[in-house]
């Protein structure tokens, strides 16, 4: 499978003063977090909250800042998540995806609302 990429509408909830931003992301369902580089949480006005320990792709890990509230905003879905500031592109993990009910569609390269509910995001709370 190819990489995939989409856009998204971040902003911070918290203080609307600042404008939201609409990006390119890294579509990546094997990664937990929305992650952000350092640039884009300044934009968006996001303090750290705490340090997480991410682990790479590599294989390494690192200690990086946590900032949010974010919110995510994709076509007819949002969520509000908190980011790891890491790296020089966005990149959409599996938490963020999992709230909106979003798939990917590897064969097209593409992220889209589940089809199986294009109207309300479902998802499991047993």
């Amino acid at each position: 499978m190819g990489l995939v990429y989409s856009n998204i509408i971040l902003s911070n909830p918290a203080k609307t003063e600042f404008k939201k931003l609409e990006v390119r992301c890294l579509v990546d369902s094997g990664s937990t977090y929305l992650c952000i580089p350092s640039h884009i949480a300044h934009q968006l006005g996001l303090e750290p909250l705490e340090t997480r320990e991410a682990t790479l792709a590599d294989g390494n890990s690192q200690s990086v800042p946590y900032v949010g509230p974010i919110q995510v905003t994709f076509e007819n879905r949002n969520c509000f998540v908190g980011a790891v500031v890491l790296g020089t592109e966005v990149l959409l993990g599996a938490v963020p995806m999992e709230d909106m009910d979003l798939v990917i569609h590897p064969k097209l390269f593409k992220l889209s609302v589940n089809p199986e509910s294009p109207n309300v995001a479902r998802g499991y709370v047993k």
